[in-house]
């Protein structure tokens, strides 16, 4: 084993830790803040997060076959394909809530999620159709930025792309205004007042249809701007893409205290930690016995032993207190 070897890919793999848990942390606020109003899994957030990834791509193809992908400064174009694949995104989680959830919402809890997980199925499927009718393909490739490609070395052993830095300041600022949302404005009052009781805050004047549609809304565009992130700095993206990204923020959001919006950030940052460092020294540590291929492994392993040994998660869950 070249223990030199391991030491020297150390910063590199750190970083790209932290740029997969940043892209975590962002689809599992779309659970977090539901979970957080009604408790409920919306297992339909990993095709609202991959929607988000194919309206980005949409507008980037829209713009390459006008020619004025190459005229247009990069930020703003990135700018428009957050804003578009946030707007799509947030929609579609409201309109998903209106039809396939508020209807079961006084049924047993089964029942809602069984419906979430046909929602899953319906909109996976209803991807492949568009795309396929309108592309004649749902295999999709984002247009390159070149100036979104562009490396600086930090290091002999350690260097960083632009699309990289873009992710981490995106992915900090969308945190920080959710975290200002929720905390410092009437909305975020409302919303954490519905959280606690329903049917008090009903009384208070609160829009409990409204709230609950708004906080789908906002875990909508957090996916949709997820989405669009994980479409420039991987490139390929399908109806099936958000699965496995989605199942793994589920996981994130649960290894921080599902309901908890800090601790969606922070299960998102250490399992992308957890997954590089698989992924990176699996191979040196076993003498290439396990290879990458097996960093899911971890993934799901570190989900099932926070539901055995600490279900609240590391921040703890979020729990409604009654009088």
């Amino acid at each position: 084993m070249d223990f030199q070897l391991l030491v020297d890919i150390f910063p590199q793999v750190l970083l790209d830790g932290l740029i997969l848990g940043f892209m975590y942390a962002l689809i599992a606020l779309g659970y977090t803040m539901v979970y957080g109003v009604l408790e409920f899994i919306n297992f339909a957030h990993s095709e609202i997060f991959i929607v988000g990834a194919f309206a980005g791509v949409e507008i980037l193809l829209g713009l390459k076959g006008a020619g004025w992908l190459d005229g247009l400064p990069w930020p703003l174009v990135l700018l428009l394909l957050l804003l578009a694949g946030m707007a799509v995104s947030g929609l579609l989680a409201v309109t998903v809530e209106r039809i396939a959830y508020r209807p079961l919402r006084s049924a047993p809890r089964l029942i809602p999620l069984i419906s979430a997980i046909g929602v899953s199925f319906f909109l996976q499927d209803l991807i492949r159709l568009v795309e396929s009718i309108w592309r004649n393909a749902f295999n999709l490739v984002y247009p390159t930025l070149d100036a979104l490609n562009l490396r600086f070395e930090l290091t002999e052993t350690i260097d960083v792309s632009v699309k990289s830095i873009v992710v981490i300041v995106a992915a900090l600022g969308m945190l920080w205004v959710l975290h200002l949302l929720v905390n410092r404005t009437k909305i975020g009052t409302a919303i954490r007042a519905v959280a606690e009781d329903q049917a008090a805050a009903s009384l208070m004047g609160i829009d409990v249809n409204r709230i609950i549609s708004l906080t789908f809304f906002i875990g909508g565009v957090m996916g949709g701007a997820a989405g669009v992130l994980f479409g420039v700095q991987y490139g390929l993206i399908n109806p099936y893409s958000g699965f496995i990204p989605g199942l793994k923020a589920f996981t994130a959001a649960v290894l921080g205290g599902i309901g908890n919006i800090p601790g969606a950030m922070l299960g998102g940052i250490v399992l992308g930690l957890l997954e590089a460092f698989a992924a990176s020294y699996l191979s040196l540590l076993t003498g290439g016995a396990f290879g990458a291929e097996y960093k899911d492994i971890f993934a799901f392993s570190v989900l099932i032993l926070i539901l055995i040994f600490r279900p609240k998660g590391l921040l703890g869950e979020i729990v409604r207190e009654r009088a």
